[in-house]
């Protein structure tokens, strides 16, 4: 195995810095052998199968073309939980991790009625559910490929969220399949501008799906506000809205909100200092 950790680390050192190169390494024969990192080093001079071989070839390549690691296999960990992935969804990122655990943290001790707006994989969901027991959580987005994977993930996850397709932006499509209250609404809704593209990974940018990532320059609160419109429909009194948010529109979101008639609207910061979470009050 020595051998393949080698020869995946030489071909992707043009592409990934040597760091990375030797993590997607281990990542890759761990993977396709079965193996965890520690028997990964015990059994290094352990010889490959021809299959196995060409396996970690096809690996290889599909890394030097920047597909991410998650999408080649199928999987992600979030807030300690397995999550299909695919390029109907996006990746879940350590910043909705923070979300995630700010909601739990607010509201441990009762249960609720919990809305998701733009799903994607699920991922805010299904924790929510497996979180918070005793929770009825309900989830919305514009894919039918993405509700797909995140049907499955709560599946996997053994978890009852109620999926839905419908678009935010639409409001006789969402009153259709949201016809209840909730205590919170939560959404990680598309907020990279389109001048940011420039700045992105090449991974991110050729892979993951726009319609979950960019919002357009001239209207970058645009899901926002159209999210916290219909909270002011769908949140039952003194309900909660939390939002993950661009890091340059902190201040932004907060004014808007309160323009709206929302209180107590705070932003946090992620944990690079960021400004990645705001939180309102009906």
């Amino acid at each position: 195995m020595t051998e393949a950790v080698s020869f995946i680390r030489q071909t992707l050192q043009s592409v990934y810095s040597a760091g990375e190169a030797r993590s997607l390494a281990n990542i890759v024969v761990c993977h396709v052998t079965g193996l965890s990192p520690y028997q990964l080093l015990s059994g290094k001079d352990r010889e490959l199968s021809t299959i196995e071989k060409e396996k970690i070839r096809e690996i290889t390549e599909r890394l030097k073309n920047r597909e991410p690691i998650q999408y080649i296999m199928g999987e992600c960990e979030f807030y300690g939980l397995k999550f299909r992935v695919n390029p109907s969804t996006l990746i879940p990122r350590p910043e909705t991790e923070e979300l995630v655990e700010e909601i739990i943290r607010d509201h441990t001790n009762s249960p609720k009625q919990i809305l998701d707006i733009g799903t994607g994989s699920g991922c805010i969901a299904v924790s929510l559910a497996k979180k918070l027991p005793g929770a009825k959580v309900q989830a919305i987005d514009i894919s039918p490929d993405a509700l797909a994977t995140a049907i499955q993930n709560a599946q996997d996850n053994n978890v009852e969220v109620a999926f839905s397709q419908a678009d935010i932006l639409n409001e006789r499509t969402y009153c259709t399949v949201l016809t209840g209250t909730y205590d919170i609404i939560v959404s990680n809704p598309p907020y990279v501008t389109e001048q940011e593209k420039e700045s992105m990974e090449k991974n991110v940018l050729n892979h993951e799906p726009h319609t979950a990532l960019f919002v357009k320059d001239q209207d970058p609160l645009l899901f926002y506000r159209e999210i916290a419109k219909a909270g002011l429909k769908l949140l039952q009194p003194d309900g909660r809205l939390y939002f993950e948010i661009n890091r340059q529109y902190g201040k932004e979101t907060v004014s808007l909100l309160e323009n709206m008639g929302y209180r107590n609207v705070i932003v946090k910061q992620d944990l690079s200092g960021n400004d990645r979470i705001v939180k309102a009050t009906r």
